[in-house]
């Protein structure tokens, strides 16, 4: 697992270098935008750099709250309410827009949570429900609000898709005031949202109040979405939510670390992406900072120590070559056991004890000499060396013992037991061998006997 402390600073490292690369060796417009040189330029960045921690932040718990589509109708959910302020207010006001806005989610919060509780309505069905209603009821209240005298300039497609560079400095003021409330409330919070996301049954046995928890998350999340829609528009506004968390969760299993985490993959995808679409004209900043969200995610899933695809991918692998070195030996070690020390065995009878392919078999006998346990002759007769013999013996010997225990305590039939042994013998700790030893009385180092008959490969 990769501590926190480590991966903390790995990251804002690695934005740091890109970015002074990219400023040393890119174009002039380039390194002028990377330097922060326009007003507008930081007030951008600075905006979308804390929206995408705020929305790491609380997109965390959302995450293991398993949540991200109730999220998802949230954020669909504000539209209607948008248009409707709007309606009402009857110009461009952006505080009661965004009021009509937080109302709006925060009903449609309120029907996913009340349809759940409906027999025969499943969450996903109640999700698509009020997600569906909601954002046609919005479709509807905008197309009116644009056939008013003032309807051109609602600039109500403002909030569905976003206008990065149109952030000003109450934006970005509003924003960081959202983001210093979600971190208060989290901080003061957290042992009470860790216990809700990993056992909420468990919670409310010690008493917690988990649905006006659930409520308090997700009033957050309507804060963090509507704050968001003037940044990334609400269609985005989700990705916000949901990618930077789920990215985190691949390198660690400790929350707080994930929760770091998150709120540096969210802060450095809002940061990127708006220096990357201020240094390009015409290039919408919104999708570019859930594209950099995604680049992240896509990086963890394949490259994170813990849970990442290449390194799973190398651990089955070095675990099937450690298995099968251990089959060779275990295969010696039995040969011997009947023919003595100095007896040698064919290549071509070692191939017969397993399904193996004379290439597969080959590079086995190749990585067991280079760790010096056992040799080949010309004849490609095979024999193990003191080293080998000693590792093969205390293989056969844990093999042995967990067949006598599957057999004593499993009531596994004996001509059953090898196949059902070989597949937890590779990865017995010395504890349990310790363990084994006490429940079957076997102290003694010798290694016991085989329970079954022994297939003849001589």
């Amino acid at each position: 697992m990769i501590r926190g402390p480590v991966m903390l600073l790995v990251l804002p490292a690695l934005v740091t270098v890109g970015v002074i690369a990219t400023a040393t060796f890119g174009g002039d417009e380039l390194r002028r935008v990377l330097s922060l040189a326009d007003y507008n330029t930081r007030i951008v960045v600075l905006g979308t750099t804390l929206l995408g921690a705020a929305a790491g932040l609380i997109g965390t718990f959302t995450y293991l709250r398993k949540r991200a589509m109730v999220a998802d109708a949230l954020a669909h959910a504000t539209l209607p309410g948008i248009a409707a302020a709007f309606l009402i207010v009857g110009q461009k006001e952006i505080v009661p827009l965004l009021v009509g806005g937080a109302i709006a989610g925060t009903l449609g919060v309120l029907c996913v949570m009340g349809l759940r509780r409906i027999p025969r309505i499943h969450e996903d069905a109640a999700i698509g429900i009020v997600l569906s209603v909601f954002f046609g009821i919005g479709l509807i209240l905008k197309s009116a609000a644009t056939q008013l005298s003032m309807g051109d300039q609602a600039g109500l497609d403002r909030f569905i898709y976003g206008t990065t560079a149109g952030l000003i400095k109450q934006d970005a003021w509003l924003i960081g005031m959202t983001a210093v409330l979600i971190l208060l409330t989290v901080l003061l919070l957290f042992k009470e949202f860790r216990l809700l996301c990993f056992d909420a049954a468990y919670a409310r046995s010690l008493g917690r109040r988990v649905r006006v928890l659930d409520l308090l998350m997700m009033a957050l999340v309507v804060i963090t979405t509507v704050v968001g829609l003037q940044a990334v528009g609400l269609i985005l506004v989700i990705a916000l939510l949901i990618i930077p968390a789920a990215a985190a969760r691949f390198w660690t299993d400790d929350l707080a670390t994930m929760t770091w985490l998150s709120v540096e993959f969210g802060a450095a995808s809002g940061f990127v992406g708006a220096l990357i679409s201020g240094s390009y004209a015409n290039l919408p900043a919104g999708a570019v900072i859930v594209i950099c969200a995604g680049v992240l995610f896509f990086f963890s899933m394949g490259f994170a120590p813990e849970r990442g695809a290449v390194f799973a991918w190398w651990r089955r692998y070095a675990l099937r070559r450690r298995i099968g070195r251990q089959h060779v030996l275990r295969a010696l070690a039995e040969h011997e056991e009947r023919y003595g020390n100095l007896a040698t065995l064919p290549l071509a009878r070692l191939q017969q004890t397993r399904s193996w392919r004379a290439s597969e078999l080959r590079t086995l006998i190749y990585r067991c000499r280079a760790a010096d346990e056992l040799t080949i002759d010309p004849s490609d007769n095979i024999r193990l060396t003191p080293t080998g013999r000693v590792r093969a013996h205390r293989l056969l010997r844990n093999h042995r013992l967990w067949e006598l225990y599957l057999i004593r305590y499993a009531d596994v039939a004996p001509t059953h037991v090898d196949r059902d042994a070989d597949q937890i013998e590779h990865v017995l700790p010395a504890s349990i061998t310790v363990e084994l030893e006490r429940l079957l009385a076997e102290k003694q180092t010798a290694i016991p006997a085989s329970p079954h008959p022994m297939g003849d490969v001589s």
